[in-house]
């Protein structure tokens, strides 16, 4: 397949759900705008739904409340409302009903909903498989990113350093990680 097509074409028709324990979505962004601050979330669920005529349609949310970062005390802080706001918005989600891949990478335009603000995406990734498991089911292993303006998003929390500048940075790197299993039928 040299040239763009829909990822369908590559893939059995049927529903790919995501393995929980084998995916992951985690984010990172610049932090006194010398170092990286990262975490990401331990529940996630993901599907991508292939027709029989080729559509495909992949779509994912996070639980806000299960935010995994290295340093406990930050957690109050990252589910307050100067952040994800955990009590008011429970989920994160994406939805793409484009989905293009060629030989060697996969394009996908969704759209990304955090805080109850929802912004046109784009990311950008591979996909690998299908594949045989070790329990008999086919995988399919998805990897996607894209980077992402967190105000627009109503994350506007920052603090500004003593000689100039803020502690975080505005632009902030998603990475989701899938191995999806297709579901018997």
């Amino acid at each position: 397949m040299s040239a763009t097509a829909t990822v369908a074409t590559r893939l059995p028709a049927g529903t790919w759900k995501a393995d929980p324990t084998h995916s992951s979505a985690t984010f990172a962004v610049k932090h006194m705008a010398v170092g990286t601050f990262r975490g990401g979330f331990a529940n996630l669920d993901a599907s991508l739904i292939v027709s029989e005529e080729g559509a495909a349609t992949l779509q994912g949310t996070v639980h806000a409340d299960s935010i995994d970062v290295k340093d406990e005390n930050l957690l109050t802080h990252l589910g307050s409302p100067d952040f994800f706001d955990t009590e008011r918005h429970p989920e994160l989600s994406f939805r793409s009903d484009s989905l293009q891949a060629t030989d060697d990478s996969l394009l996908v335009d969704g759209e990304l909903t955090i805080k109850g603000n929802t912004q046109p995406v784009q990311a950008r990734g591979s996909i690998s498989g299908p594949s045989v498991g070790l329990d008999g089911s086919q995988r399919l292993g998805l990897t996607l990113e894209t980077t992402v303006d967190r105000t627009l998003y109503g994350l506007n929390w920052n603090a500004p350093l003593p000689k100039g500048g803020f502690a975080l940075a505005n632009d902030v790197k998603l990475i989701v990680e899938l191995e999806l299993a297709l579901e018997e039928g």
